[in-house]
């Protein structure tokens, strides 16, 4: 059975655009990564919890924020390794300088038997529709797209 993950891409509008919020992954596999890379912040679902309360509780553990507001479904997609995320959307705004992630340990450098603690998301930003799609890993534009169809005040030509 694959894996599920859940997860939450907020959303503000800024001159008359809409701007979503992406996290890049921390530690070191991740360094110099850029386009593709990114992603919305997501986890998976703990026994006790329903997904989108799995999800709410993730992108605060990921991004210090506390989601609230409406939430909107913006489906599920498949990523290229067979897991399965689910996400919804809500509109917020926060200053991406201020977000703080949770962390995990992982052995670094490989075979060193050094334990060494890694911000689980090493920052956020937030980028236009089109910057996004860039951004995004691949499997996860069709969530982006989601959003500009389903919310007023996508990127306009």
């Amino acid at each position: 059975m694959p894996k599920v993950s859940v997860g939450l891409l907020m959303y503000r509008r800024r001159s008359g655009r809409l701007e979503v919020l992406l996290a890049h992954p921390g530690g070191p596999l991740f360094a110099g990564k850029d386009a593709g890379f990114w992603t919305i912040p997501k986890g998976e679902i703990e026994e006790v919890e329903g997904e989108l309360e799995a999800a709410r509780r993730e992108f605060e553990e990921e991004t210090g924020v506390r989601p609230e507001g409406a939430f909107i479904p913006l489906g599920s997609i498949t990523q290229r390794g067979g897991k399965i995320v689910r996400a919804w959307a809500f509109e917020g705004d926060r200053d991406p300088g201020t977000v703080r992630s949770n962390t995990f340990r992982m052995e670094w450098p490989p075979r060193s038997g050094k334990l060494q603690e890694f911000a689980e998301i090493d920052r956020v930003e937030f980028f236009s529709i089109e910057e996004a799609k860039k951004k995004i890993n691949p499997a996860q534009v069709p969530l982006v797209e989601a959003l500009e169809r389903l919310v007023p005040g996508g990127d306009l030509v």
